[in-house]
């Protein structure tokens, strides 16, 4: 096996925002702080027997058993009856006999067992991120910003005698990191699954709380209450705000665009006892920095985020909370901590061949280049301000292009057609005989009423009954209606009226067919009109 390098992680000085902090004190350090800090990287070696192996190869998902050996500088380790599977989504995951990423049980057979400290911990392929430097460098963003996240370093992998190369080892979400950041690990967590919000029945990992999901209802119900002046304290009532703006401006800043935030995905929930408000915590931080212009400022779709931008005091909060952390991303200061983790990997890249040593130079190089142009960016968004709401001349309409496709069955038909030359949007019902899709249109708009207006027709059409809406016709996202098509008809115009009751919204309009027969056509161009305040 290879020599190995340690060496203390240097301490780098750079401005530093004033942040009160949102944990409590830390307990005292045990053996995974000197793991983390030390900048030891391990060389592990998985040994699994055959009929483990098989396991796994027939369900990636189930756990089967291994020995883990780890060698550092101190020596060698072994521990035995390690429960083992595979782990990753669509991007990231590859089959056993590629070169997985893992997830490592350290107490699951054992149960005084742990992995320096840890009783779980992940193995990451970083096959969507060849710089091998995200997770570590924006995990360590978030504590700087008093955002819990699990702790990165990195390590050589070995599966039985196949050399895996190097990978991402990962702190797991276990009993020892809530106890750390919250000091009670009996709250309910939560796991966010992929692209799924607070409105399903989220895995439940841990947790002495409720076992049927209440505490996730109250805070959708919380979030989905039409009158903001009920909806405010509600959601204060179970969320802690706070800690939320910070979690979003991580995400945000650090331009992660499949978090929670954006995109309702690599995101965990804890309810903090004793007051069981809900804290998020960010995942999956494998493709980080990827657009230096991401935006900060926007209104986005999920949930819990939607209600808390819309909030203005909150939203002014999330500014001032922005702004607080800009110094963080000081590129000077981002480089210099790349450069402390380069230094402990060079040998292991330069060990595993020049051309895995020249692409991963050049990733690194590309994502310091990202990280040059992120920080400037940040501060040209907050100086331009808010995104302002559509502005209407009197009664006069305005004329609506360019929606999207939206559809929560497979194999619905959801496409752009040509009808005697004109450009048509098109529903069709699938072979399952369930459907539901939609073309949908984002606009911010100000406070008042308004009504949406468009041509569609309808053909052998049979109505599914839903309480958001039946067959095919308007409304907007989160809201029902009363207008309906179905059967055959010829292109008649299609009208929801609505209200904004916030200062301002964005607000998602949505042409939908909820059907289990038939098709719809919709005309590209909608009219939306403000109404005179009664």
């Amino acid at each position: 096996m290879l020599s190995l390098l340690a060496c203390q992680q240097a301490v780098i000085e750079s401005p530093q925002p004033t942040v009160e902090s949102e944990v409590p004190a830390p307990p005292p350090r045990d053996a995974s702080d000197e793991f983390f800090d030390n900048g030891v990287i391990p060389q592990l070696k998985i040994e699994l027997k055959e009929s483990q192996a098989k396991k796994l190869r027939e369900d990636a998902r189930r756990y089967a058993k291994c020995k883990l050996i780890e060698t550092t500088t101190d020596g060698e380790t072994t521990y035995t009856d390690v429960a083992i599977k595979l782990k990753g989504a669509a991007g990231s995951f590859r089959e056993f006999d590629d070169r997985p990423a893992f997830t490592l049980n350290m107490h699951k057979h054992e149960k005084d067992q742990t992995f320096h400290a840890m009783e779980k911990f992940h193995l990451n392929n970083s096959v969507q991120d060849e710089s091998y430097l995200c997770e570590w460098l924006c995990s360590d963003l978030c504590r700087d910003a008093k955002v819990p996240a699990t702790r990165v370093t990195h390590a050589r992998v070995w599966l039985n005698d196949r050399d895996l190369g190097l990978y991402v080892l990962k702190e797991g979400f276990d009993q020892p990191f809530l106890k750390r950041h919250f000091g009670d690990a009996t709250g309910n967590f939560y796991d966010g699954g992929f692209v799924q919000d607070i409105d399903v029945d989220l895995e439940k990992d841990s947790g002495q709380g409720p076992d049927d999901h209440s505490d996730l209802r109250a805070l959708q119900a919380a979030c989905l209450e039409p009158d903001p002046e009920q909806r405010w304290p509600a959601i204060e009532e179970r969320l802690d705000v706070d800690a939320f703006v910070s979690f979003m401006a991580l995400e945000l800043m650090t331009c992660h665009w499949d978090g929670y935030t954006p995109n309702k995905n690599n995101y965990r929930i804890y309810f903090e006892p004793p007051n069981g408000k809900a804290r998020f915590l960010p995942h999956g931080m494998d493709q980080m920095f990827g657009d230096p212009g991401f935006p900060i400022l926007e209104y986005f779709e999920p949930m819990v985020a939607g209600a808390v931008m819309h909030n203005s005091e909150w939203r002014t909060r999330y500014r001032e909370r922005v702004a607080e952390l800009l110094p963080l991303f000081e590129s000077k200061r981002l480089h210099d901590r790349l450069d402390v983790a380069l230094a402990r990997l060079q040998p292991i890249v330069t060990s595993m061949g020049e051309e895995f040593a020249n692409a991963h130079a050049d990733r690194v190089r590309e994502l310091k280049e990202r990280i040059a142009a992120r920080e400037p960016n940040l501060r040209e968004q907050l100086q331009n301000g808010d995104p302002t709401p559509l502005e209407f001349e009197g009664d006069k309409p305005i004329e609506l292009a360019d929606w999207f496709p939206a559809q929560e069955t497979d194999d619905t038909k959801v496409e752009e057609v040509e009808i005697d030359g004109q450009k048509r949007y098109s529903i069709q019902v699938g072979d399952s005989g369930q459907c539901v899709a939609s073309w949908r249109r984002k606009v911010l708009l100000a406070k008042g009423r308004y009504r949406i207006e468009s041509r569609m027709r309808t053909e052998a059409v049979e109505p599914q009954e839903d309480e958001q809406g039946t067959g095919a016709g308007l409304r907007i996202s989160g809201g029902k209606r009363d207008n309906k098509l179905s059967g055959d008809s010829d292109w008649q115009m299609v009208s929801h009226e609505f209200e904004v009751l916030e200062g301002v919204r964005d607000v998602i309009l949505v042409a939908e067919l909820r059907a289990t027969r038939g098709r719809m056509w919709i005309e590209p161009v909608s009219r939306l009109v403000r109404l005179a305040a009664e």
